[in-house]
């Protein structure tokens, strides 16, 4: 089962994130939505979440190495190509090997002070890759197993209790020795409930909504108003790893039911391409922000004016788009196929 409406929310929450990250000192972009866009990783892990179970929810048993591989054909070769780019820039003249190790072998997040090393936004790759690794546990162990409510309720209250325990971290309520607060904020444990509320939606979705199929354009609108809502009026609480599943749990299921026509709209297959190449866009920022900087580009433009920067990053923003196209027809794909059909049995 794939939902093709929900592939380009993928997109929108890429991009979002890159103008965050780069975008929001440009005259246009600077507004309270993009400054606190970068709960869209907790998007991505939620979607996530679901999205595995519309895959293999269906599946009696996972064979692990068969999905294992499927998995890193998907997220690795572009993830190490990333890292690559970033390491033969200049902005690494002094290369530290341990780190390049750490970084190739996806456990930045599980060492303190290595999240944000090499290539930042991979540090949320690497809690994907803990995601995967785990899923075929809760799904052979849990979700086969047990009826919907059960499962319900010990994934609530997990997702409720590390909301509590990570907010206590953050913000040094409580202390872990060796994992100082900025440590806390990339570690793979402290987002399993953000993937977690997922696969519980997508259970939810599977075995009691699938067949409700109809015009949810309204609550599709509420619940996008109620994101802007808490953007702008935030709290005290850090909504980093999973607060936001208040919304974003009912938006996924939403737009997946939904069969209006400005999500049938997109549901075309040019913004299903757009949300394929959104890893590109997520892994690729950094890169293309290093490679290109504004000190290369105003110097290529002939001027050095602060004004320029909306110039410069709508010029970056193009090139990484650019990139993430070339990337994801003739190297992603090529890659991920290369890699899912390494001995695979051939059919007779």
């Amino acid at each position: 089962m794939k939902i093709q409406q929900l592939t380009f929310t993928r997109f929108i929450a890429a991009i979002s994130i890159v103008i965050f990250h780069y975008g929001t000192k440009t005259f246009l972009l600077d507004n309270f939505i993009f400054k606190q866009a970068s709960v869209g990783v907790s998007y991505f892990f939620m979607l996530s979440g679901f999205v595995m179970i519309i895959s293999y929810g269906n599946l009696e048993k996972i064979d692990f190495f068969q999905y294992i591989k499927n998995r890193l054909a998907r997220i690795y070769p572009l993830y190490v190509f990333a890292a690559l780019l970033v390491i033969a820039s200049d902005r690494f003249i002094n290369i530290n090997f341990s780190n390049v190790l750490i970084h190739f072998s996806m456990l930045q997040t599980w060492i303190p002070g290595q999240a944000p090393k090499i290539n930042p936004p991979g540090w949320s790759l690497s809690a994907e890759l803990f995601f995967y690794i785990t899923f075929p546990f809760f799904a052979n162990r849990f979700y086969s197993k047990q009826k919907l409510k059960t499962n319900a309720i010990w994934i609530i209250l997990f997702w409720i209790i590390s909301i509590i325990v990570f907010n206590c971290l953050i913000y040094s309520i409580i202390s872990i020795k060796n994992f100082p607060p900025n440590s806390i904020a990339y570690h793979p444990v402290m987002y399993l409930n953000t993937f977690l509320i997922g696969n519980l939606a997508g259970l939810f979705y599977i075995q009691k909504l699938k067949n409700q199929q109809g015009n949810y354009l309204i609550p599709i609108l509420i619940c996008l108003l109620m994101l802007v809502l808490a953007l702008r009026f935030p709290t005290q609480l850090d909504f980093h790893n999973g607060l936001f599943a208040i919304v974003f749990i009912p938006l996924i299921i939403f737009i997946s039911l939904s069969t209006d026509g400005l999500t049938t709209f997109f549901s075309r297959k040019e913004f299903v391409f757009l949300g394929e190449i959104s890893f590109g866009i997520y892994i690729l920022q950094f890169p293309v922000w290093t490679i290109f900087s504004d000190f290369r580009l105003t110097k290529f433009l002939g001027t050095d004016r602060e004004e320029d920067y909306s110039l410069t990053f709508f010029i970056r923003l193009v090139i990484l788009l650019l990139a993430s196209i070339i990337s994801y027809l003739y190297f992603e794909k090529p890659m991920r196929n290369l890699i899912k059909n390494y001995r695979q049995p051939k059919l007779k």
